[in-house]
């Protein structure tokens, strides 16, 4: 019998014209798809103004990735879609810089710090099971909103031990799609060399927008460096305290408040949007299978009961849990492309990639790659339990990228969404919307273009109690 085959973007022909392809790609990076381009090894687009390469073959994106890391810096246009907000963070920087920030942040996301904010994590867990309790009823629920908000709240309690308003989860949620849209039309008008300052109105838009987050965050890190210069003590557990504290490995300076809110934003933002996207797909895609649901309802019964606390050892022993994410990465990967821009001539099979051309990666295209994945459409969390899928997982998998670039928050999002996930499933049965199908689009990051709904209704806790005894 064939597997649940979840939503995808309909391919397009191959060798249309550049005319039709621009409108798709300025939407998102999704529409300009062929059949193609899920079994090609490396494809290529020229245009007059620059040359485009796509690479699909596990030992080029290693290449580019691990190998010959150095030689394929980040595009700059990924700094140019972001700039306005996150400025010269670690998610966009390059060379000496990137490696400054890089050996600066790390102390901040070792294994300790992710495991002393677990606390952080479960209090903001425990409110979003409260906002949830007065909603699951059975009536359709926006639950990508209810992502970002428990992510956003977890981020913040994480970086500042400050919580997050319903409204002001919203007013992110609303602020950062916007931006994300409009960064993204933009940038990629800027890879085929369009003038951006055409576009008036659009800047003015996502200046505005960039502004409107910049004034959430820039206040709290003012006053917790008021407060330290007042003498007082501040919380010790979040990262802002060890981004504080950080020291340049050579001059032992501190980052100066312009580079501290640069990475604030980026942490706060890159953060909290890719789990929400995560989270979002993985409760949609166990919605759409009641019996993964079930299986999955039952192994947390069975580790952590119907009342306890999840804590951190539990989730390291709930394997189908580990298991159904990793598919869901695998199938909606929160940044589908990676670009990367050669700073010398390269030849890679026979085409030669010189620089000022760009380098596409893309994870949701790796992860649908016929010579490595079994039914690379279909949902099938066991995969990775079996010999193809544990060599694909190997080499034909990058949810977090790899390499010297790899996520740097990868572990705190894994412990993030595992906790989320085993507090949702034991509480709440969800439900599919009639009608309603995710759109995936893949701007800065994978999202649903319609959003993401969900019906919701509360478990019977007296049943799961009984089945947990026997």
């Amino acid at each position: 019998m064939a597997g649940f085959k979840p939503p995808k973007p309909e391919p397009k022909p191959g060798g249309l014209p550049f005319w039709r392809v621009l409108p798709a790609w300025l939407h998102d990076g999704l529409s300009v798809l062929s059949d193609k381009a899920y079994r090609m090894k490396m494809g290529q687009f020229r245009l007059p103004t620059r040359h485009f390469f796509m690479l699909n073959d596990p030992p080029l994106i290693r290449r580019v990735l691990v190998d010959q890391a150095d030689n394929y810096p980040k595009s700059d246009i990924l700094g140019f879609m972001l700039k306005r907000l996150m400025g010269d963070s670690i998610f966009t920087s390059n060379g000496a810089l990137w490696r400054r920030q890089r050996a600066m942040l790390n102390p901040a996301f070792e294994a300790t710090r992710v495991k002393l904010v677990f606390g952080q994590m479960q209090d903001a867990t425990r409110a979003m099971i409260g906002r949830l309790d007065l909603v699951a009823d059975g009536s359709p629920q926006a639950i990508d909103v209810e992502t970002t908000h428990v992510t956003a709240d977890i981020i913040l309690r994480t970086i500042f031990s400050k919580t997050l308003s319903r409204d002001k989860a919203e007013q992110i949620f609303t602020a950062f799609n916007l931006f994300q849209e409009i960064a993204y039309a933009l940038g990629m008008l800027r890879v085929f060399r369009v003038p951006t300052f055409l576009y008036v109105r659009r800047n003015r838009e996502a200046n505005r927008v960039a502004r409107e987050i910049k004034g959430l965050l820039e206040p709290l890190i003012q006053e917790r460096l008021d407060l330290i210069a007042a003498g007082k003590t501040p919380p010790e557990r979040d990262f802002l305290a060890a981004m504080i504290e950080a020291r340049d490995p050579e001059s032992s300076a501190p980052f100066g408040f312009r580079e501290l809110y640069e990475q604030v934003a980026m942490l706060f933002l890159a953060g909290h949007e890719t789990s929400a996207s995560a989270l979002a797909w993985t409760l949609y895609l166990i919605a759409c299978q009641p019996d993964v649901q079930e299986r999955l309802h039952e192994e947390i019964l069975r580790v952590i009961g119907p009342e306890r606390e999840p804590e951190l050892g539990d989730l390291r022993a709930m394997d189908f849990l580990r298991d159904v994410f990793r598919e869901s990465l695998r199938l909606y990967p929160p940044v589908a492309f990676f670009a990367r821009e050669p700073a010398t001539t390269e030849c890679m099979r026979d085409k030669t990639v010189a620089p000022g051309s760009i380098v596409f990666i893309s994870p949701w295209m790796l992860h649908r790659n016929r010579d490595h994945w079994d039914a690379p459409d279909e949902f099938d969390a066991d995969r990775f339990n079996t010999d193809r899928g544990i060599e694909a997982a190997r080499c034909a998998y990058l949810p977090f990228s790899m390499g010297p670039r790899v996520c740097l928050g990868a572990a705190f999002a894994q412990q993030e969404a595992a906790l989320i996930l085993a507090s949702l499933v034991r509480r709440y049965r969800f439900e599919t919307v009639p009608g309603h199908t995710p759109k995936p689009v893949a701007r800065l990051t994978l999202r649903s273009e319609n959003g993401v709904m969900l019906r919701l209704r509360r478990r019977d806790a007296a049943a799961d109690s009984s089945a947990a005894a026997e």
